[in-house]
Order: structure tokens, then C-alpha cells, then sequence
């Protein structure tokens, strides 16, 4: 009714204001001569007036003898006058009433007020209806519908969670056959959560297993629950739930639970009203079901660990799905999916997977994306490898500094630095192959050493997380050796080492102290995350002091492990740093070439300058007294 009214009011504007440009086009213009009522006088004394036609008080028309059409305007009160002076010289005069305008035009400027006062009160009419369906739909679900006009997704457009696939080929049969699972009495999992780390493709699971079945897809935000106001989202979720089963079978995703879904009564301060109601509502919706019902609750979180108890129950959230970071053969996989509309050139897809460990379907995306956007900086029609080379460099350790000016000191300690990583890498039986060392700044690392795994692991031991600290320490020991001195460039590697010494003795048992867990795990001692604060560390100071004691004995061990390979080594690590320092990066089979002896692969002595042989000499001559002394520090 609304959008009728201000359509004819639109249609009556316009007409309104079409007549009125017409009418002002098309008015009569009057071509007779205008005369001064002192003119007129003149020629009635000189009789040069045929005939005069008076219009109403103050005007008048008439003909010269001449031929010549005039008109005048006559003072008021003066009409009378002239009339008698016209009568007097026998001029013939005639006498009508005054025009009146056109009943349209005496009507327009009600009209023209009429339409604005419609307008303004259909506006005002409007602002009022729309605050009044805002706060009639505040307690109404947000969730979007996709239906199935737009592009579905299947399992055939997810890779590398094979495992998770299978757990929900069963959802699927139910969403398609519910008769089937019905006739035998079966009862279909009502909720199904998955868990998992960021970008491993929860969202895109919960698309295909609606995509598969062809049903209605439900999704929500667990934020999207929570509001200030108290009972709002219990509303929504009641909401939602109900247009479910209207639209039932299908497939209703949320978003985060963990917003919503977080432990009762934890954190600082006593739990939060809103969210404990919502996550009440929830409960109660998930648990109220009628049987076959046909609508199945997915949820994704990557933060199982804070969920309330009430909801991981059977007959709420029965079935636990881990959607981990994909293996060697899921990765190639995902790269395969995301290649399909990229021109590549030459690409080989598993050798990219192969130096992708860790990375999760949506990093994998990133990398092709970041692959094509170089390729297409550089001019390129298709992508090559080398564009997905510096992609992975690119993703993994930040954009290139190559316009970044460094002193000849710094590109030193730099060239040290790496190389102490990457020989100590070499000679350690447990550590990761070298695949690129460079001193080329990336992010916030002047100079990195890529080390990749040669097979996916799944469980470290002893050895090799001892072998990771040596050749994280290798970096500080290069500079210590080559210059007797330190520098801040191993700040990162020194929290990691830590990091992982403290793992070491504390939550994996790795040390004297036996096999004994310490304190908290890492991650859960965050009272905000849903836990209390009631629990304290779990040993006493002396305990503490202990372990303390045997962190620091981990790393120093390593680390004059660490100086001692690379003592024994030194001719090698010299190698390598003159390499880095002509070429500034190298790469595998450029370093693997230098550690064999050959040769060619090792840059030619005799290409530098007599100044950087001379200054080569001092500084062995300078450093060498203090090598001895140096190792032997504990």
C-alpha cells in the first residue's frame, strides 16, 4: 500500500510540473506596442486614436490610426477620466470584463501543497513502520537461508579430510532417506560437531554435506546469538529452530560455537546472564526434538576445550569430528581443487606439497592466490614454479626487503647467523633437510634458514626435539665463534628454544625429573577462556627451582653442542657464508652441492677483492686467540 500511494504521488508531481512547463511555453505573447499612459494622452489630444477597448480598472487596448496595435496601463482611479476624454473625441470604445485565469492554474498552488504535505506524512509514515518492524524483529533468528539456486557445494569441491568425509556420509543418507533410518528404529545423531584448527575447512564440510543431500541450509554465527539485552538470544534461537522445522529435512550450521557455547559460571567475575540463557535455549531446543524430525545441528569451534559439558552430551552434539590439517597426499589434493582455474606452467603440485607442512587447506588457497597475484605482477600469462616458490617464502615468512640497505657488518653477522643454522642442521642425524637459506630479509626476520621435513611426522621423540635446539642455538654459535661476540638477531631463536626446553621437562617428561606432568598445559591457564581460577600450579618451589635448573642444562648442552659441530666444521661454515654473501640466498641444491666439496658449486676465492682478503686476515688474526677460551665456557 505504501510503495502505491508514493507511486501516484511521484506520477502527480510530475504531471504537475509537466503542465506547468507547458503552459509556460505556450502562453500568448503580446506583440502590441506598450504605451506610457502620458503617451496615451499625447495621441488621444493629437486624435491619432481609432478605437480603444477597456479591460476592467487599469488597462486598456486600442488602434492607431496608423494601423498600430497599443496597449497601456491606466493609473487607479483614472479610468473614468479617460473614458470621458475618449467619448469627447469621438473615439469608438468598448468595455469587456478582466481575463480570468484557467481553473487549473488557480488550483496548481493547492495542488503543489497538497502533494508536498502527502509526501512529508508517507515519509514520517514510513520511518514509523520501519522502527516498528526493527523492534518486532529483534528477537528474530539472523541465520541465512542457502537455498539450492545457488552454486551447491559437494564433497567432490573438499580434500585432504577423508576421514572426516566418512563420519558424515551417514548425515547425508539420513538427510536424503530419513524413511529408511525411521523404519528401523534408528535414531540419527541430532548434532555433530566439528573440531578443528582454523582454515581446515569445517565451514566447507558443513556446505557439502548439504550440498550432497540437496536440503535446506541453515547458517549462523555463534556471536550472532549474544546481545546486551537480556533474552534476546534465547529468542533467536527459538526462532531459528523454528523455521528449521518448517523447511525440514535440513541442515542447520553454527558458526563459533564456542561464543555461545562456553562453560557456565567461568571467568573472572561469575558467567555471563545473555550468553548462560541462550546457551540454555540451545540446550533445550537440541534435547526437545521430536524424533525424526528431520533437522540435524552442525557446529564448528576450534576451541572444543572450553565447552560447556551439558552440550557434548548424547542426544545434543553426539558425534566429535576432528577436521585436522591435511597429510601429504590431502595436500596435494587441496592444491589440485584450487589449481583448476589457474594457468600453470609446469607446476608440479606434489613437490609443492611436499614443502608445505603444516599449512591447512585455506593456506593452501593463499598460496596459489599469492602465486598468480606474482605471476601477474611480473607479466606473466601462466604461473611457473618459481612463482610458487616465492609464494611459499612469501606466505610462510613475510613479503621480501629487497630494497633494504645493510652495512657490511650487518650482512656479515647475518651470513654467520644463517649459516651456523644450516651447517648445524647438516651434521645433526635428526634434523630437517636444508631446503633455501638466505639473507634476505622477510617479516621480521633479517635472514631465515628453511629447513623442510622429508616425511610427515606425528610424533616427535627425545633426539629430535634435542636436535631442533642444537641447530635453533647453531645461529648464536656461528656469531660467537666467528666473532667472539653476540648479537640480538637470535632473539626468536632463544624463545623458541625455551619453548620447547620447558615442553621438554614439564608436559612430556623428557628430562631427570622423570616421567612427571608439571603445572597446567599451555593454553588452558587463560581464565577469560572459560576456566576458573581456583587451580594453582601443581608442585612446590622447589620442584620449581629444579626444573628451572634442568631447562637451562637442556639448552646449554645443546648449545656447546651446537659450537662444537661447527668448530670441527669451520672451513665448511667459512663456505657457506662466502656463498651467502656473493649470491645471498642458496638453495638446496646449491648448499647440499657446498657440503659435498664441489667446487664449482663454491663461490671462486679469487673473485674477491684484495680489501676482503686483507680484511678476512686481520679478523682470523684478531678472533683466533680467543676461539680456545670461548668453547670452554659452561
Amino acid at each position: 500500500m505504501n510503495k502505491f500511494l508514493r507511486g501516484i504521488s511521484l506520477y502527480l508531481l510530475i504531471a504537475i510540473i509537466a503542465v506547468s512547463i507547458v503552459s509556460s511555453l505556450y502562453s500568448p505573447s503580446d506583440s502590441a506596442r506598450e504605451l506610457y499612459y502620458s503617451e496615451l494622452i499625447r495621441y488621444l489630444n493629437d486624435n491619432q486614436i481609432v478605437s480603444v477597448r477597456m479591460i476592467g480598472e487599469q488597462r486598456v487596448e486600442g488602434e492607431l490610426r496608423d494601423g498600430t496595435e497599443f496597449v497601456s496601463s491606466v493609473p487607479f482611479g483614472k479610468m473614468a477620466e479617460l473614458s470621458d476624454l475618449l467619448l469627447e473625441r469621438d473615439v469608438q470604445v468598448t468595455a469587456e470584463a478582466p481575463a480570468t485565469p484557467s481553473w487549473w492554474v488557480t488550483l496548481l498552488p493547492n495542488i503543489i501543497t497538497l502533494v508536498i504535505f502527502i509526501a512529508i506524512w508517507l515519509f514520517i509514515l514510513n520511518q514509523m513502520q520501519g522502527g516498528s518492524n526493527r523492534a518486532m524483529s529483534f528477537g528474530k533468528s539472523k541465520a541465512k537461508l542457502h537455498s539450492e539456486e545457488k552454486p551447491r557445494v559437494t564433497f567432490a569441491n573438499v580434500a585432504g579430510v577423508d576421514e572426516a568425509k566418512q563420519e558424515l556420509v551417514e548425515i547425508v543418507e539420513f538427510l536424503k532417506t530419513p524413511k529408511k533410518f525411521a523404519d528401523l528404529g534408528a535414531k540419527i545423531p541430532k548434532g555433530v560437531l566439528l573440531v578443528g584448527p582454523p582454515g581446515t575447512g569445517k565451514t566447507l564440510l558443513a556446505r557439502a554435506v548439504s550440498g550432497e543431500a540437496g536440503v535446506p541450509f541453515f547458517s549462523i554465527s555463534g556471536s550472532e546469538f549474544v546481545e546486551m539485552f537480556v533474552g534476546v538470544g534465547a529468542s533467536r534461537v527459538r526462532d531459528l529452530f523454528e523455521n528449521a522445522k518448517k523447511h525440514a529435512p535440513c541442515l542447520v550450521f553454527i558458526d563459533e560455537l564456542d561464543a555461545v557455547g562456553r562453560q557456565r559460571g567461568a571467568g573472572l567475575g561469575g558467567g555471563h546472564d545473555e550468553r548462560e540463557q541462550t546457551l540454555n535455549q540451545l540446550l533445550t531446543e537440541m534435547d526437545g526434538f521430536e524424533v525424526n524430525s528431520g533437522v540435524i545441528v552442525m557446529a564448528a569451534t576450534n576451541r572444543a576445550d572450553v565447552l560447556d559439558p551439558a552440550i557434548l552430551r548424547p542426544g545434543r552434539f553426539d558425534r566429535k569430528v576432528v577436521v585436522d590439517r591435511p597429510d601429504l597426499s590431502g595436500r596435494e589434493a587441496i592444491l589440485e581443487i584450487h589449481a583448476k582455474n589457474k594457468p600453470l606452467d609446469s607446476v608440479e603440485l606434489k613437490v609443492l606439497a611436499r614443502r608445505t607442512p603444516g599449512f591447512s587447506g585455506a593456506d593452501l588457497e593463499n598460496l596459489l592466490n599469492e602465486a598468480a597475484i606474482l605471476a601477474a605482477r611480473r607479466g606473466k600469462k601462466k604461473i611457473a614454479m618459481i612463482d610458487c616458490e616465492d609464494a611459499i617464502d612469501r606466505v610462510i615468512m613475510g613479503p621480501e626487503k629487497k630494497n633494504r640497505l645493510l652495512s657490511d657488518k650487518d650482512k656479515e653477522v647475518f651470513a654467520y647467523h644463517e649459516a651456523g643454522h644450516a651447517v648445524t642442521a647438516f651434521y645433526l642425524p635428526e634434523a630437517d633437510p636444508v631446503h633455501k637459506v638466505s639473507i634476505i630479509g622477510r617479516g621480521q626476520a633479517g635472514g631465515y634458514t628453511m629447513m623442510l621435513p622429508v616425511e610427515e611426522r606425528y610424533v616427535t621423540t627425545r633426539s629430535k626435539l634435542l636436535d631442533d635446539v642444537t641447530d635453533l642455538l647453531g645461529g648464536r654459535a656461528a656469531e660467537e665463534i666467528a666473532f667472539s661476540e653476540i648479537s640480538t638477531g637470535a632473539q626468536n631463536d632463544l624463545e623458541r628454544t625455551t619453548r620447547i626446553a620447558r615442553k621438554m621437562v614439564m608436559e612430556w617428561g623428557m628430562s631427570k625429573m622423570g616421567p612427571l606432568t608439571f603445572g597446567r598445559p599451555s593454553g588452558e591457564d587463560l581464565v577469560f577462556l572459560g576456566r576458573d581460577i581456583s587451580r594453582d600450579r601443581n608442585y612446590s618451589e622447589e620442584v620449581a627451582a629444579a626444573i628451572d635448573e634442568e631447562v637451562k642444562t637442556l639448552i646449554h648442552s645443546s648449545y656447546e653442542r651446537a659450537k662444537d659441530i661447527l668448530t670441527k666444521h669451520r672451513d665448511k661454515l667459512e663456505t657457506v657464508v662466502a656463498a651467502l654473501k656473493e649470491r645471498e640466498t642458496l638453495t638446496k641444491e646449491q648448499f647440499d652441492a657446498i657440503m659435498a666439496g664441489d667446487v664449482e658449486a663454491a663461490p671462486d676465492a679469487a673473485t674477491a677483492s684484495q680489501e676482503e682478503r686483507q680484511e678476512e686476515k686481520r679478523r682470523e688474526r684478531v678472533l683466533k686467540p680467543k676461539q680456545e677460551p670461548a668453547i670452554g665456557i659452561e
